[in-house]
């Protein structure tokens, strides 16, 4: 067994244990596996290990590993993504986490029709309101909900987050108020949001406890960034 397999066990493992710890259903959870910077033959260890979901943050990464694997893996876009690359990133992604800003939204929407497809996304949250990372102030989150229910092409998962960094324990409130913000705007909205990505190899257990449904995996499985 690879040393990939073998940490990919071990998350699986911790990420059951954790579900059963808050009562819930491990299948409920899915791992995202962080494959940013990481080389293809590592993700082929992955791919061979069972792993078919992966997350990648930048364009020129994902799209020579997605031409390389085909139909053996799927993809998220977890990173921040600007407006001109929609097109290609919605031809390419399962999922896109980081959808923080109308115009953003605006633009995947129209990549996606041109297309003839609905995409799916999460609207990213900053929960501290952090200058340094993206994402929609939690008051203003209301509003954005809003704006994208108004676009035909895109359909609305749930919400995305990436606290600050901290001790696992001192970030369990943040991960709470993403949870308890989806609650609130799904009663707003009267539609369902079912995903919330949320924890990291130095918290995804914490994540898990508070209702994560995504949990996006990198140096737990692959090791330290190349």
């Amino acid at each position: 067994m690879s040393q990939i397999a073998q940490n990919l066990a071990e998350v699986r493992r911790r990420i059951a244990a954790a579900a059963q710890r808050s009562g819930r259903d491990p299948a409920a959870v899915r791992l995202v596996a962080v494959s940013k910077t990481m080389p293809l033959e590592l993700i082929r260890q992955a791919v061979a290990a069972g792993q078919r979901l992966f997350g990648e943050n930048y364009l020129q990464e994902v799209q020579p590993k997605i031409e390389a694997l085909g139909q053996a893996a799927s993809w998220h876009f977890i990173g921040h993504l600007q407006s001109k690359k929609a097109k290609a990133v919605v031809a390419l992604c399962e999922l896109i986490h980081g959808v923080d800003r109308l115009k953003l939204a605006q633009a995947l929407d129209a990549a996606a029709a041109q297309m003839g497809k609905v995409q799916d996304i999460l609207m990213q949250v900053n929960l501290a309101e952090e200058a340094t990372k993206s994402g929609v102030a939690p008051g203003a989150a209301p509003e954005l909900l809003r704006e994208i229910g108004r676009l035909p092409h895109l359909r609305l998962m749930g919400l995305m987050t990436m606290p600050p960094f901290l001790a696992p324990e001192a970030v369990r409130p943040y991960l709470r108020a993403l949870r308890e913000l989806r609650d609130r705007l799904t009663d707003l909205s009267g539609q369902p949001l079912p995903e919330l990505s949320m924890g990291m190899s130095g918290d995804f257990e914490v994540a898990i406890e508070e209702g994560a449904t995504l949990v996006r995996v990198g140096t737990a499985i692959f090791g330290s960034r190349l």
